[in-house]
């Protein structure tokens, strides 16, 4: 589990590499939930694709966030 004692122990490369993954985390999720909740979204789509892919965004999301926690340290 993430540990604040460890991150200080990192690299700079590895903080780096950390805040990046963090940030890609949080765009993945917000686009997910944009897709789901933006009633006038700009491009022509069914609210059925639209909720579905969202979805799939929010669990990759979820996905990348576990394995940015869980990383071993080589």
């Amino acid at each position: 589990m993430f540990n604040l004692k460890t991150f200080k122990q990192k690299s700079p490369q590895q903080r780096f590499l950390f805040i990046l993954g963090l940030v890609m985390f949080t765009f993945y999720l917000i686009l997910g939930l944009l897709l789901i909740f933006w009633k006038d979204i700009p491009f022509e789509i069914q609210k059925t694709y639209r909720i579905l892919f969202g979805l799939l965004l929010i669990a990759y999301a979820a996905i990348r966030f576990t394995r940015l926690i869980n990383q071993k340290n080589d």
